[in-house]
């Protein structure tokens, strides 16, 4: 059963509501960042971007300090408020395209992600994992929630309308073709029976921010081995946004890489054409339509690859993804890159016009090959969780992507 609990969240006022809160820092360019910073002052990457303020001289835990210093002046200049009610926060999001995310803002039980009630399918970073647990130790603030999954519930969907009914419309505020609305959830009946709800289900699947909560379950286990001694303290739970798994958006992370290892093209698609069928399919850019059809991009010529029935692999639900495939079967043996996250060969396109920008960087001389890829379903992500196995990196872009800052949870 899963366990999640409310929370007094910080926020911004009012008055800063709709320029505060901010994408993740490394989907801003310097320009974009530097812009922001300069129209926004009082926005939540002032607090976390400060090197204005850094010298080469200073230690990490030194400028963590710095951050929890402009976060706590936030706080007394009533930018940043709290509530004085531990509270669920129903968060709405509308897409301009119509779709819409709607789920529970809630802190997530520690327990439940050392026992796999929270599901995992990406490997994470020790360095990585360190580095955050030591920031969060320092500022004692999680501004960035992890985005969580769960089965479709028709309970759970009533209690958030319900829930909406009694509860009170916090903040709402546009930004980048979105519509964003927040609704504080503090009536005990309705905070109860969300509660009672999510205990009636199974398993929670980390949807974004597999490094963040393993950051979390490192902290809370330095402080308190196995989180018994204080259960109930902010820290045995990190910031999590739940949403039915209907509502999320699982689009194609593909791939353009940079040289064909020493090989001219019509040595390189030889050497394709020994492990997978290959369709020619024009000059037109061409989007994979199924799963276990790549589409490859290749001097002026879009191409389909199917692996053969003699090469195919039978069994796990690793071995079924398609990033498996064209990693194992082509990315290592032929173009020799046998690590996707430090070989610089490969970058990673992703969105509606990913395989126009693949042509268009192929056709220009920058990049050599592209590859597009049907997008991964919720079930393959599901069964690779279950099994306790790992996706290749860079196998899954999902939406959505959370913005910092409008519910920061302290611990």
């Amino acid at each position: 059963m899963a366990h999640i609990v409310p929370f007094k969240a910080v926020r911004p006022s009012k008055k800063h509501l709709q320029y505060f809160s901010s994408k993740s820092y490394k989907n801003y360019t310097e320009e974009e960042l530097q812009n922001t910073l300069a129209k926004n002052p009082l926005s939540f990457l002032s607090i976390i971007h400060l090197k204005k303020h850094l010298s080469d001289s200073m230690t990490k835990a030194e400028r963590y300090m710095l951050v929890k210093n402009k976060y706590e002046d936030f706080k007394a200049t009533n930018v940043l408020i709290k509530d004085e009610t531990p509270a669920f926060y129903i968060y709405e999001t509308v897409q301009g395209d119509g779709h819409l995310f709607c789920g529970i803002i809630a802190g997530a039980s520690v327990k439940d992600y050392n026992t796999n009630v929270i599901k995992k399918h990406e490997a994470t970073i020790t360095k990585r994992e360190k580095t955050f647990k030591s920031y969060l130790k320092a500022v004692r603030f999680n501004a960035a929630p992890i985005l969580l999954t769960f089965p479709d519930d028709s309970i759970i969907e009533k209690g958030i309308q319900n829930a909406k009914e009694n509860a009170r419309e916090i903040q709402s505020w546009d930004t980048e073709n979105e519509s964003h609305k927040i609704w504080c959830i503090d009536h005990m009946m309705d905070v109860d029976f969300i509660q009672t709800a999510f205990k009636k289900i199974p398993s929670l699947y980390i949807a974004d921010g597999h490094h963040r909560s393993a950051s979390s379950a490192l902290l809370a286990a330095e402080i308190d081995e196995d989180c018994s001694n204080h259960k109930d303290a902010a820290y045995t739970h990190f910031l999590s946004y739940l949403i039915p798994e209907k509502q999320l958006k699982i689009y194609d992370y593909n791939r353009l890489i940079k040289n064909l290892n020493g090989l001219t093209s019509e040595e390189f698609l030889e050497k394709v054409k020994l492990t997978f069928e290959v369709k020619k399919k024009g000059h037109q850019p061409y989007i994979s339509s199924k799963k276990h059809e790549i589409s490859m991009y290749l001097a002026g010529r879009f191409y389909s690859l199917s692996l053969r029935k003699s090469k195919q692999e039978i069994g796990t639900a690793i071995s079924q993804l398609d990033t498996y495939i064209l990693q194992t079967k082509l990315l290592e043996p032929i173009l020799g890159i046998t690590n996707i996250r430090t070989d610089k060969r490969i970058s990673y396109v992703h969105g509606k016009d990913s395989m126009n920008q693949i042509k268009t960087a192929i056709d220009s001389g920058n990049q050599a090959v592209g590859f597009g890829l049907f997008p991964i379903q919720i079930q393959e992500l599901k069964a690779i969780a279950d099994s306790k196995a790992v996706m290749p990196p860079k196998s899954t872009y999902i939406y959505p992507k959370l913005r910092s800052g409008n519910t920061i949870y302290e611990f």
